[in-house]
């Protein structure tokens, strides 16, 4: 177990925690935007950087203050950080606590065929996976990433991620897995925790922090683009809010008063787009909107449709086969529904002061 106890860094113009933590034997995904403080949380714990206050501990052993080597973390770079002038076997057999694994370890991320090839000559896929197998053949307590697939292509980052998601299950340490991509992160974390400015602004499982976001941030930094200010208008069997003329009924009960404004948000992927001439037009929550500009993202379309009465446009995500029975053309009307418990409020009194 890793255990953070008000651990705080201070450099020129950013200041880190202070922060308590504790990462039991699993994954913990820590997403954030460049600068929010990711990279001096792995340094803090790996010993690359002293924190100013605060302890850690792993498995009841306290780090701070002991060298990198007594630490028993490893750490695996964004670029890998290997030992250009050494084979991909040197590269592994050098940490290796013991040289037996090298083998096992190679079979295990299919490096068996470049055992023999230096860094240079490998791919950025390749390298990762060297990388990997060298920080695990030391045989961590725990297990520190650094975004260590974001530099990779798309089909390359899907692999690994499958991979690793297998393998981590297996470790059964403490992982800390850094990242400002929102689908490693809910892939593989066991939990997820949104970093901003030095300070955890939620933690909880993925499914939970991207359902049930705390503050506005986390909402839209988890995907939910359709962040508006409401105003509650009613509170009975649930909530009625209203976002400029448009009222939406969410199941959630507001923590604040009729009259008061609260954050509204809804998942793009729970907006449900039909024809005009489809469904019931009567139906709670259900309006009719005109497509602004859709965008093909590969697997999904993502479609701007501007409501009458609402300022701002919101955005739904669609997939290729729900468009063939739409018409997604800008100018075209459409039916938008939004399910009551898709409609997610945060009071104002959540909300963090800058």
């Amino acid at each position: 177990m890793l255990e953070l106890s008000s651990l705080s860094k201070r450099y020129a113009e950013f200041a880190f925690g202070p922060l308590d933590l504790t990462v039991r034997n699993e994954v913990l995904s820590v997403l954030g935007p460049s600068g929010s403080g990711k990279t001096t949380l792995l340094s803090l714990i790996a010993g690359t950087a002293e924190p100013d206050g605060g302890t850690i501990s792993l498995n009841g052993r306290r780090l701070d203050g002991r060298p990198i080597a007594d630490r028993e973390t490893g750490l695996v770079f964004q670029d890998g950080a290997l030992f250009p002038h050494l084979t991909a076997r040197e590269n592994i057999t050098y940490a290796a606590t013991d040289p037996d694994r090298v083998d096992e370890l190679a079979a295990t991320f299919e490096l068996a065929d470049l055992l023999d090839r230096r860094p240079p000559t490998l791919s950025g896929g390749e390298r990762q996976r060297v990388a990997l197998a060298r920080t695990l053949a030391a045989d961590p307590a725990a297990l520190l990433l650094d975004e260590p697939l974001s530099s990779l292509d798309a089909p390359i980052r899907r692999r690994l991620r499958d991979e690793l998601h297998a393998l981590f299950t297996d470790l059964d340490i403490p992982i800390v897995y850094v990242t400002h991509d929102q689908r490693t992160a809910t892939a593989l974390g066991d939990r997820l925790a949104v970093i901003r400015d030095g300070t955890i602004e939620q933690l909880g499982t993925p499914s939970d922090v991207v359902s049930h976001p705390e503050t506005p941030f986390v909402a839209s930094f988890t995907g939910t683009e359709n962040v508006f200010a409401a105003t509650v208008t009613g509170s009975t069997d649930g909530t009625t809010v209203r976002i400029g003329e448009l009222a939406l009924r969410s199941t959630e009960t507001a923590e604040t008063a009729t009259g008061s404004t609260v954050t509204a948000c809804i998942h793009p992927a729970r907006l449900q787009l039909t024809p005009t001439d489809s469904g019931d037009a009567g139906a709670t929550n259900t309006v009719s909107g005109v497509v602004e500009q859709w965008l093909n993202e590969g697997t999904d379309y993502r479609v701007s449709i501007s409501v009458e009465g609402v300022a701002e446009s919101l955005t739904a995500t669609v997939r290729p086969a729900a468009v063939d029975g739409l018409s997604i053309d800008p100018g075209s009307p459409l039916r938008l529904t939004i399910p009551p418990d898709a409609v997610h409020l945060i009071s104002s009194s959540a909300i963090p002061m800058d």
